[in-house]
């Protein structure tokens, strides 16, 4: 490929201020909504334990069902993106418009389907008939949110798209505001019990949806695109979202390895695993801002055909992910030994968590890469790759986390997390920087 020119100190600082004026409120908009959601289960969990465990199980469905739909959100950035790039702000609009119509196209079958089939979906996880009661009256109303929740995700992709991060920060926390509001005046003033609580948050994500929707239909008037669903655009929406279902599935799929291989290892690894995998979770939202603006930035470099200047702030959003990795883990490390307590009373918990958390921390600075990669190639629309690369990464991780626990060895959770870092983050850093060392992803135009 040759010697690349590197870029002046000049246009360096530039690209820092316009990645950070994209990943900061990336960033506060995605730590608003696990802080808030924290608040949805204390006050559940003030109505009685059966009723927080329906909860979890309600929360583990809708979770998944509106997870596998993140294409919604990271397929939208990405088109929205290349078109603003090509300077056809109409086209942007009319393909953000197209992405809406098709998380409603998905959102309503859901609905329909999930509350015909809430009971069967409580029964798979097996509880007492007192949690199923809970769980299913919570899960019932809460597919009744799901449409709202897809149009976020699209909407939110589309203001992305067009290089606006602080709109749906604006959103997220005055929505989550008003979701702690309706659930506390609905679960105790009202009285209505858990069914308040899912009321309320579906109250809340209808106002949201509505807010998000209502920016990106006055930004497409103003351009002067239409409104109305155009069947070929949504089927391309479609079409481009499998390739990142597929490399959603595989990532969560990854994930439940991990987790199947604690629950092999007994209640306390099963317990320390929990929490682990929330703290790993909640740091990733940290390294996720800047695969947000990864996002949106490839995308408008591409569109405006300037492979240069994509390569360049690549390599610079590459640094700020290694650097954020570093930070993290060095946070990590160090709260490792006071984490413990915090989420649980049990002193074997607090002894495996130390070691796992050390563990885990060595690899943020290779997670921070891997994150900002992930976005980059999103933005280009490299979405074919990137689900192949999710499944030769299950592939490559699942021996590795079987091995770690049939060993005889009593460092199993150890070897389990090890696996973790080198199998997983370690394998998905591996096809990603080749790919992203190449020019194959690198596609101009709109």
């Amino acid at each position: 490929m040759g010697r690349r020119r590197a870029a002046p100190v000049g246009a360096r600082a530039a690209q820092d201020r316009e990645i950070l004026r994209l990943a900061v409120p990336a960033f506060l908009a995605l730590v608003a909504e696990p802080l808030f959601l924290l608040s949805d289960a204390a006050i559940i969990g003030h109505l009685g334990t059966p009723e927080l465990a329906g909860l979890g199980i309600a929360g583990a469905v809708v979770q998944t069902a509106v997870g596998l739909c993140i294409f919604l959100a990271y397929g939208t950035t990405a088109s929205v993106a290349r078109r603003i790039g090509a300077g056809d702000a109409r086209g942007a609009l009319a393909q953000g418009i197209d992405g809406v119509w098709l998380a409603v196209l998905i959102g309503v079958p859901t609905s329909v389907v999930g509350v015909a089939s809430t009971r069967w979906l409580v029964s798979l996880f097996g509880p007492d008939p007192v949690v199923a009661d809970y769980a299913s009256t919570y899960l019932r109303l809460a597919f009744l949110g799901v449409t709202p929740l897809l149009v976020m995700l699209a909407a939110t992709g589309v203001l992305r798209g067009l290089q606006d991060t602080r709109t749906p920060l604006i959103v997220a926390v005055g929505g989550n505001v008003a979701n702690i509001v309706l659930n506390l005046v609905l679960v105790y003033g009202l009285d209505l019990g858990i069914a308040g609580s899912a009321i309320g948050t579906d109250i809340a994500q209808l106002g949201s949806a509505a807010a998000l929707v209502t920016v990106v239909v006055r930004a497409a008037r103003r351009e002067g695109a239409s409104l109305r669903p155009d069947l070929p655009g949504v089927r391309r929406a479609a079409h481009a979202g499998v390739a990142l279902v597929i490399r959603t599935v595989t990532l969560r799929a990854s994930l439940l390895v991990m987790t199947y291989g604690a629950v092999t290892l007994g209640a306390t690894a099963t317990a320390t695993q929990q929490v682990a995998m929330t703290l790993w979770t909640f740091l990733a939202f940290t390294l996720d801002a800047i695969a947000i603006a990864a996002q949106a930035i490839t995308g408008r470099f591409l569109g405006a055909g300037d492979l240069e200047l994509t390569r360049q702030v690549t390599e610079r959003m590459v640094r700020w992910g290694l650097l954020s990795g570093v930070a993290t883990g060095i946070g990590l490390a160090a709260a490792a030994p006071f984490l413990g307590p915090l989420f649980s009373s049990d002193p074997a918990v607090h002894d495996l968590l130390v070691p796992v958390l050390l563990v885990a921390a060595v690899f943020q600075p290779v997670a921070g890469v891997v994150f900002v990669l992930d976005g980059v190639l999103i933005g280009a629309g490299d979405g074919r790759y990137l689900a192949w690369a999710g499944a030769a990464v299950l592939a490559a991780f699942t021996p590795l986390a079987w091995l770690s626990v049939i060993l005889p060895d009593h460092d199993a959770m150890l070897w389990l997390w090890a696996a973790f870092g080198a199998g997983f983050i370690g394998t998905r850093a591996f096809v990603l920087v080749r790919r992203s060392r190449g020019d194959l992803w690198m596609v101009p135009g709109a």
